[in-house]
């Protein structure tokens, strides 16, 4: 039931963004706004993305090789851009900071991708002792587009039936969850390839609990 109820505040938060769009999709709750970020601060981020990034991991095992081919950075929380930029997410949300997690640079070169997966986690892998130890399970996520690829790099939503393109400055923000508060099948989704220049995003995951970046210590 908590997590259903904060689910619904931020959605009600959502909703009287000025600007906000809801975006129609099958199951899944989505929303757009358009210039959420200012060309200087796209700026500012592609310029830490670059100077920081590194092969993007997976947290669960996967075989394939092609899963996830981007690179990616956690930008430091501390620099001021990144502090501005967390507190207009926390205002737009309405979610508390502390329930965030480092925001995400990620870096698409021409044939990277990121192939269907959910952003909530599973809770019969092996990552999930240690994750919900550490604010449990992922609820909302909030993704901003840096620049425009020259080709390709959508965000497809393949079950809620949704693709969307790459804008500098939009911010894309979903639910994790359904109505119930449980994780939603239907917000699988994928960065499909980029086919013609660099894409640039950044991303913000929130979680159900207060966020800390280690798996508590128990004695």
């Amino acid at each position: 039931m908590e997590r259903a109820e904060a689910g619904a505040r931020v959605r009600q938060h959502l909703l009287a963004a000025p600007g906000i769009y809801k975006v129609p999709a099958e199951g899944l709750e989505l929303f757009l706004l358009r210039d959420f970020l200012t060309g200087t601060e796209c700026d500012a981020l592609i310029r830490m993305i670059d100077a920081d990034r590194q092969p993007s991991r997976l947290l669960a095992d996967e075989a394939d090789p092609e899963f996830r081919t981007s690179e990616s950075c956690n930008l430091d929380p501390r620099h001021p851009t990144v502090r501005t930029i967390e507190g207009k997410i926390a205002r737009l949300t309405g979610v508390d900071p502390k329930f965030g997690e480092t925001i995400q640079g990620q870096r698409y070169a021409v044939g990277q991708q990121f192939k269907p997966h959910h952003d909530f986690f599973f809770t019969s892998e092996p990552y999930w002792p240690a994750q919900e130890k550490s604010g449990g399970q992922r609820t909302w996520t909030a993704m901003m587009f840096l620049n425009v690829p020259e080709e390709g790099g959508q965000t497809f939503f393949p079950k809620a039936g949704v693709r969307i393109v790459p804008r500098r400055g939009n911010l894309l923000a979903w639910n994790n969850l359904n109505a119930a508060g449980e994780p939603n099948d239907q917000s699988l989704h994928q960065g499909m390839p980029v086919l013609a220049g660099v894409k640039y995003v950044i991303t913000k995951w929130y979680r159900e609990r207060p966020w800390t970046p280690e798996p508590v210590q128990t004695s």
